[in-house]
């Protein structure tokens, strides 16, 4: 019977793992090599004529072991990242690996989400980028455990800044629609507002939209500095079309749907 794991795609972890495994024999190998050379040179130093001959036979040996070593490790890397990063199969992978290690990551759209990161794969690149900062350090196992790690730190989020933004949003598209003070709006509608300029969608995409809301709803802070009050409405609103996802810190899914501001007296 064949074993099932052959027909398993080739993971990068596994391919670094191979990869490092032959680099640490070519380095062994040449660590050996270069104590034999030393020997010959103190040897040739001395004059030691038997002790000179013996080293420099060995060395010839050993640089014939080196070179195998070093052609193998050289050769080791067969993985094609290009393809294994721009069909899913790297994300995939992310996906498998944080849930061996009991860490909550989602996928959605285009983007992983493990709060309070948001990663992309940004294939063209050989990188991804967490939370816009671009990460070339790629193995599977290592990103894991930085984005476990920021799990346990605070976000980098200024709660009062966004709040702002979200009622001038608001407040336009209230004015757009020429809608009631205080009526609810649909996030994807206010999502849409937001990134009115050219690129901005790519820039700031729901996504991110909905991990600044949770990190928002978690703050506490609802009022502007005019004295707008902020409420979220999921009600049935969150059973339709026009729902925004996001993990929270337990790793249970947040859903968000819409808004309202009342206008303070």
């Amino acid at each position: 019977m064949s074993d099932p794991r052959a027909l398993e795609p080739p993971s990068l972890e596994s391919a670094l793992v191979e990869t490092g495994q032959q680099l640490d024999a070519a380095l062994r190998a040449a660590a050996t090599l270069t104590r034999e050379l030393k020997k010959a040179r103190a040897a040739a130093t001395t004059g030691s004529l038997r002790d000179l001959r013996r080293s420099l036979a060995a060395t010839d040996v050993l640089a014939d072991q080196s070179a195998v070593a070093t052609a193998a490790a050289t050769t080791s890397f067969t993985l094609d990242e290009a393809a294994h990063l721009a069909s899913g199969a790297f994300a995939a992978e992310l996906l498998a690996l944080a849930a061996d290690r009991d860490v909550v990551m989602v996928e959605s759209d285009d983007r992983l989400l493990c709060y309070p990161s948001l990663i992309r794969v940004v294939a063209g690149d050989a990188a991804v980028e967490i939370d816009r900062t671009r990460e070339r350090r790629l193995r599977p196992s290592l990103l894991i455990d930085r984005l476990a790690a920021a799990q346990s730190r605070p976000p980098r989020f200024r709660p009062e800044p966004f709040l702002e933004s979200l009622a001038a949003g608001y407040r336009l598209l209230l004015a757009q629609d020429d809608r009631a003070p205080g009526t609810v709006l649909r996030l994807v509608d206010l999502w849409s507002v937001l990134t009115l300029l050219p690129g901005q969608a790519r820039e700031y995409t729901r996504p991110e939209l909905a991990r600044d809301l949770y990190l928002l709803d978690q703050s506490a802070t609802t009022t502007t500095r005019s004295g707008a009050t902020l409420r979220f409405h999921a009600s049935t609103g969150t059973k339709g079309a026009g729902v925004l996802t996001t993990v929270a810190r337990d790793g249970r899914q947040k859903l968000y749907w819409g808004i309202s501001f009342t206008e303070g007296a």
